[in-house]
């Protein structure tokens, strides 16, 4: 993985690309954390080799695990950065298709990369915390 703060100012805007093998969300979460981000929003197209995805189950309070094991197209991918106590908690949603254009979405749990992801990640000018749910168990953001 590679980064570049591509524009400076009030809310820093960076460039991540990833390359072939790359765990997206263990390397996006250390690139936040050296970056010291309270507060941002990413978007991002590219391609996995293998991705789980994540729906949330109500009843559970947790994410079905929906597994593809297969080469998929990153269509969208979008998500934020907000503060869960003093460490940077990642929300990202991602919408993956296969080669017959079959498209999979939902919580970005895991991803590897081929060839390549680019995510241009843009600071907010003020941070965001999370804080935990009582009805859902979820850290949702608190204004």
């Amino acid at each position: 993985m590679k980064a570049k703060q591509i524009d400076g100012g009030t809310q820093r805007t960076f460039a991540v690309v990833f390359d072939t093998g790359d765990e997206v969300l263990e390397n996006l979460d250390t690139f936040t954390k050296e970056q010291a981000l309270s507060a941002a929003a990413f978007t991002g197209l590219g391609a996995f080799s293998d991705v789980v995805l994540g729906f949330f189950d109500w009843q559970r309070k947790d994410y079905k695990r929906i597994p593809i094991q297969e080469q998929v197209e990153v269509v969208s991918l979008v998500g934020n950065i907000a503060l869960k106590g003093d460490e940077p908690k990642l929300h990202p949603h991602v919408v993956v298709a296969n080669s017959e254009g079959r498209a999979y979405g939902g919580h970005l749990l895991e991803a590897h990369v081929r060839p390549t992801l680019e995510i241009i990640v843009t600071e907010s000018p003020a941070h965001l915390r999370r804080r935990t749910d009582e009805k859902t168990g979820l850290a949702l953001i608190r204004l």
